[in-house]
């Protein structure tokens, strides 16, 4: 850092700082209503009071009655909920899972662990623009399919699938459909009767709620077996003793934003359009990735030319940002999702992926493509005009 002011947050895709009404609703959770939930006396039951309230804040979001959604650790437990619950209670005849090449692994491994036990796993392919082939899906997706889980929104380049559309084909068939829309969630409206969805998955630190919790949407009706056995909290589904004070502080944040959800949504977009025109007027040849229209509002996946995204982020102290590559021992290797979107290994590795949130300012904005124009010109040897 050049000054002692604070990085430029540009990662809300990994993580996202609290809103204060969710720690202000929170700290009575941690005090003085420490309660067991499932104990009848008064410290459980208003233990139990905030539960239940929050469940009716998250199901208002998602459009769903509230003992349609389940609380759970996070997505990555909700997915797995989702995906080897609905394996275990599937007919003998269909076992068969339709998912995508661009899955966080969150979906993929636990499908490949499917597989290891005798499943047959597909995975469909997705255009340049990371959108998921319907023709492809449409042709894997068969009587013997229990369950089509695909991302709504992908977490490194924020292209939106047409879930709706995929649901029609995977009912046709009377298979069951989960998307993962920890990325979309809380940014863009996301309702699970106009997606067409059985189970939806939520995750807490996404959408300015904490880490350590998230939830499951599960249609009524839709026949899932818990993987983790104990008592009967979540109404059978996810054992153990809840987290309260972080299951309220996600119920406020799905209050929060179903209130001020297209205010945040066009917010969002402004800040990502401003970042991008400030990128494109100062680097020629400075590439976007993704859809053009079908895109969450608040992610920027860029390609700087002839330059390593790790670079730039190096020579830009000023920035808190990721690239989709990942690191091994020295060796930089490129995201499989960019590769599977048919970029070259040169191509994926020059991306780096800036994401606003509901915290980020156009002051933020113009310090930020400011520091990364003067990154790549340092790097790209350009000079100043």
């Amino acid at each position: 850092m050049t000054n002692d002011r604070m990085a430029i947050y540009l990662d809300h895709n990994a993580t996202t700082p609290l809103l204060p009404e969710v720690v202000d609703a929170m700290l009575p959770y941690l005090r003085e209503h420490f309660g067991n939930p499932s104990s009848t006396h008064p410290y459980g039951q208003a233990a139990r009071a905030g539960v239940e309230r929050a469940r009716g804040q998250v199901a208002g979001l998602l459009g769903c009655r509230p003992d349609e959604v389940y609380f759970t650790s996070g997505g990555t437990e909700a997915n797995n909920l989702a995906i080897r619950g609905v394996a275990e209670a599937a007919a003998a005849g269909r076992r068969h899972v339709v998912t995508t090449a661009v899955e966080h692994p969150a979906t993929a491994n636990p499908c490949r662990q499917l597989a290891a036990h005798g499943w047959r796993v597909d995975f469909v392919t997705v255009d340049a623009h990371c959108r998921i082939r319907l023709d492809e899906l449409g042709s894997r997706v068969g009587d013997t399919t229990a369950l089509v889980t695909v991302i709504h929104a992908n977490n490194e380049i924020g292209t939106l699938q047409p879930i709706a559309e995929l649901a029609a084909l995977a009912h046709a068939s009377g298979a069951l459909v989960h998307t993962d829309a920890a990325q979309s969630v809380g940014k863009i409206a996301v309702n699970v009767d106009a997606l067409g969805v059985d189970l939806l998955t939520v995750a807490g630190h996404k959408l300015n709620a904490p880490k350590g919790v998230g939830a499951l949407y599960i249609r009524r009706g839709t026949n899932v077996v818990p993987f983790a056995r104990g008592a009967g909290h979540e109404r059978g589904l996810r054992p153990g003793t809840e987290n309260v004070a972080s299951i309220v502080g996600l119920g406020v944040a799905c209050e929060v934003a179903y209130g001020k959800l297209d205010a945040r949504t066009a917010q969002l977009r402004s800040l990502r359009d401003q970042l991008w025109r400030l990128l494109t007027v100062a680097i020629p040849g400075v590439r976007r990735n993704g859809h053009d229209t079908e895109q969450l509002p608040n992610t920027l996946s860029v390609r700087f030319p002839r330059v390593r995204g790790t670079a730039v982020l190096d020579a830009a102290p000023e920035i808190a940002a990721s690239t989709g590559s990942a690191c091994h021992e020295g060796h930089e290797s490129a995201s499989g999702v960019l590769l599977a979107m048919g970029l070259g290994p040169d191509e994926a590795l020059e991306t780096v992926r800036l994401s606003v949130g509901t915290t980020t300012t156009a002051e933020d904005i113009e310090r930020a493509g400011a520091a990364l124009v003067e990154a790549w010109r340092s790097l790209a040897g350009t000079g100043t005009p």
